[in-house]
């Protein structure tokens, strides 16, 4: 299946973004509430995400930190079968900008008899978060 892509270009220094996407502290203000992160390969990290009042545990494991180019890790479900992986590149831009493309791959491998794993909520989650909440989040810091 194809993968979901995302791209964006911001108004902020490829280290902003970088730090944005891979610092906890920041990550809560426009992403998920995380306990810890560490852009380290091996890293193993969870949250919870909500469709529809249903909560659902996140867990991911890091598998590749270039700072300040590519982020990219494992994204499965606790208790449902499938695994994903999501991947931020960045690259820097004339002018301090920054050209952000999000990939997530292996969506199709998630129950696909369940509505919350439709791809559309997948795109309709990625599209707010780095067209809107991330961009928000480092060109007004």
């Amino acid at each position: 299946m194809n993968p979901l892509i995302v791209e964006r270009e911001y108004n902020a220094p490829i280290a902003k973004v970088w730090s944005a996407i891979t610092d906890h502290k920041e990550m809560k203000a426009w992403y998920f509430e995380l306990d810890e992160f560490r852009a380290e390969p091996g890293f193993v990290f969870h949250f919870y995400g909500e469709n529809e009042g249903r909560s659902f545990k996140h867990i991911c494991t890091v598998l590749e930190a270039d700072a300040p180019h590519k982020l990219s890790y494992s994204w499965t479900y606790e208790g449902y079968e499938g695994y994903s992986v999501v991947s931020f590149e960045l690259t820097e831009l004339p002018g301090n900008r920054t050209a952000v493309r999000l990939t997530h791959t292996g969506l199709e491998s998630f129950p696909q008899d369940n509505a919350d794993f439709a791809r559309t909520n997948f795109e309709a989650g990625w599209n707010a978060i780095i067209g809107k909440s991330l961009p928000q989040y480092v060109e007004n810091q």
